[in-house]
């Protein structure tokens, strides 16, 4: 039996990004043939995948490619911010981008099965996510795209990774811009004051109609109460409507028409929005087992 030696171990982690025990293993496996132990960690790889793809995945990257009027957008998310500046992470990211925008595929299932390789992984998409998860040790996955096609003009912006616009509009490309970076920053929720959603101007009446009873006032000033907090709501979140990061005199609307550009429409990710983090509260662990241990004993 060969030595397995600590060098030995570092170089087949070198090569693989294989966590250390995963290493020394298949170099005991392999009796010390780094060649044979690097195919048998491929091997074992994809088996990882499905011991991760249990782990909540609330960090991640957006991603954007645009070629002419077709452009994508997408979500691929990871366990630790740690994995967000990984270059294979974020190589399958963009690639995902880009594969979108020529493939057109109808849904996530569908995004996967597109021929891709990457790192030594294929030949699908889904191949390389696996393969990956196995190389870095961390769940991940696609969580959502969208396509734009048609006869708009695309403009995107990102944040860092972590926040993207694609705007379709119709005139100035640099004003295009500037809306988009405005969303990422201001984050509308919708074009113009119309566009709102009605459960969303529903849940900001309610939370007026509670202020507004614990106010004490008549009725009928009571009711105007009501009705200005849901107007200076509609406001506040329609992108037309609120004022221009670069320039707080003017409505993004106003700065729009100044620059003889429309927006059509917009579409921002945030990574994690709504996704559950897990959060691990170390001193609620212990006090739990320390509360086993006294009924044990």
């Amino acid at each position: 039996m060969a030595a397995i030696t600590a060098s030995m171990v570092a170089e087949l982690r070198g090569k693989t990004d294989a966590p250390m025990m995963e290493c020394k293993k298949a170099l005991t496996e392999a009796d010390g043939d780094m060649a044979k132990a690097e195919e048998l960690l491929r091997v074992k790889l994809g088996s990882k995948a499905g011991k991760a793809a249990s782990r909540v995945t609330a960090e991640g990257v957006v991603a954007s490619f645009i070629a002419g009027n077709t452009g994508a957008m997408i979500e691929v998310n990871c366990e630790t911010d740690f994995v967000t500046k990984n270059d294979s992470f974020l190589g399958l990211t963009q690639a995902a981008a880009e594969l979108i925008v020529k493939h057109n595929p109808a849904d996530i299932a569908a995004l996967g099965t597109l021929s891709y390789s990457q790192d030594g992984f294929g030949p699908t998409l889904e191949d390389v996510r696996k393969g990956l998860i196995g190389k870095i040790g961390e769940n991940m996955s696609f969580r959502r795209f969208k396509r734009f096609e048609g006869t708009n003009q695309l403009a995107a912006y990102l944040h860092g990774t972590r926040i993207g616009v694609m705007v379709e509009f119709a005139g100035d490309e640099a004003a295009a811009k500037d809306v988009a970076m405005h969303v990422a920053a201001m984050k509308p929720v919708a074009l113009t004051s119309a566009d709102v959603p009605a459960e969303l101007i529903e849940r900001e009446r309610s939370v007026a109609t509670a202020k507004a009873a614990e106010s004490g006032k008549p009725a009928d000033i009571a009711a105007k109460m009501i009705e200005g907090s849901v107007q200076k709501y509609l406001k506040e979140v329609s992108l037309f409507n609120q004022p221009f990061v670069k320039n707080d005199k003017q409505t993004v609307e106003q700065m729009l028409k100044e620059r003889a550009t429309a927006v059509k429409s917009f579409t921002l990710y945030v990574v994690g929005e709504g996704i559950e983090k897990k959060v691990d509260d170390f001193a609620a662990e212990v006090a739990a087992q320390v509360a086993a241990a006294k009924q044990a004993g």
